[in-house]
């Protein structure tokens, strides 16, 4: 007989109380998207900005005090970083005449080759150029609205940090009187992959940001920094981001450079910083702080991206991670993990830690002794 003294939520099974968060939360992020998107970047932010927060409080500087002093420092940085591509953008912007005259020189080049050796017609290269450009206009008016809405959503995410910073006691007490306490145990291992992942995640952006400009300058590749900068950003994209980074670049070596292998080039340098972020430089310095295995990380990008654009696609992956945390501590859904977890994540690291999925499969087996007992 159910305990009626219990609140209706206290009742409900873990799973059926993880299920009834995750349909609401999805709810929540189709219907109210420009609030839930600098929501999102908040609580993370924030999570990452804690462990900073509490040293400050540590050495008796009030909370207020903390909060201020590291939004503002993030700030300062950030904004250092927006200057130098803003500078860079305006130097690209300077020498698009420059290029223009180099596009149009390289596209008759490139007419003549197809009637001469395809037998292409004008019309026909015509037809498929206007095409080209009508589908190049729609995608950058689409990215330009994007980001004015995510300009928008930024100057909102630093008061939504403070907010969450004061009153995270409020947040704490919240969670422990609606969950019971062995439920929480997830909470020390959200934080800690969160802060992790995104603390790892800007190493590695500067790492391949340094890597693909060293390699543009050696080539010679006009606004080389800029390249380089932005393909480092991308990088925030998984698997994809760094294919649109390599674009880029290409492209400016095609119509600047009369020679193929400078093209060649940029696509070797690209090549062999993306071996090296994804068998060396990822994996040791992120290592197992997320470990989605490519399959499911593609299908969370396809998902973030199909609900919440961009800013769904750079939050799929921790948003991911975390829904493998709340899995791994559900006894019915815990074979998910398998499906979620990259097992061979840790390959790299000189001692092999055991995955959640190799606890989970343990713990599966353990199970099936016991009932065949």
């Amino acid at each position: 007989m159910p305990d009626l003294t219990k609140k209706p939520f206290d009742r409900l099974d873990y799973t059926y109380k993880l299920f009834v968060v995750i349909a609401l939360t999805i709810t929540a992020t189709i219907l109210a998207q420009d609030i839930v998107i600098p929501f999102a970047f908040a609580g993370i932010l924030s999570i990452v900005m804690l462990p900073v927060v509490k040293k400050l409080e540590e050495r008796k500087v009030g909370a207020a005090l903390a909060i201020t002093i590291v939004l503002f420092t993030t700030i300062i940085i950030l904004g250092l970083f927006i200057w130098l591509i803003v500078d860079q953008v305006v130097g690209l912007v300077n020498d698009l005449p420059n290029l223009e005259a180099k596009f149009e020189s390289w596209v008759d080049q490139m007419s003549r080759t197809l009637r001469r050796d395809f037998g292409v017609s004008t019309a026909e290269q015509k037809n498929l150029v206007g095409e080209m450009m009508r589908s190049i206009s729609a995608y950058l008016g689409g990215i330009l609205i994007s980001t004015t809405n995510t300009i928008s959503t930024m100057v909102q995410i630093p008061i939504y940090i403070f907010l969450f910073l004061i009153y995270r006691d409020k947040f704490n007490l919240f969670f422990l009187s609606l969950l019971k306490s062995e439920e929480l145990i997830w909470k020390k291992d959200v934080e800690r992959i969160i802060q992790g992942y995104i603390s790892g995640l800007f190493l590695v952006t500067l790492i391949i940001a340094a890597l693909n400009t060293i390699g543009l300058l050696a080539l010679g590749i006009e606004h080389a920094i800029f390249f380089g900068i932005l393909s480092g950003v991308l990088t925030i994209i998984p698997y994809v981001g760094i294919i649109i980074g390599a674009m880029f670049p290409i492209i400016m070596a095609l119509i600047t450079k009369d020679s193929i292998w400078y093209t060649i080039g940029v696509v070797i340098v690209f090549s062999v910083v993306q071996f090296l972020e994804g068998n060396f430089i990822t994996p040791r310095i992120t290592g197992s702080k997320v470990s989605i295995n490519a399959l499911a990380a593609i299908i969370a990008l396809l998902i973030g991206g199909k609900l919440l654009g961009i800013a769904g696609m750079i939050l799929a992956v921790p948003g991911i991670g975390l829904l493998k945390i709340l899995l791994s501590h559900t006894n019915r859904l815990k074979p998910f993990v398998i499906l979620l977890e990259d097992t061979s994540s840790n390959h790299h690291e000189k001692k092999i830690p055991e995955t959640t999925a190799d606890i989970v499969v343990e713990e599966i087996e353990e199970e099936g002794e016991k009932r065949s007992s």
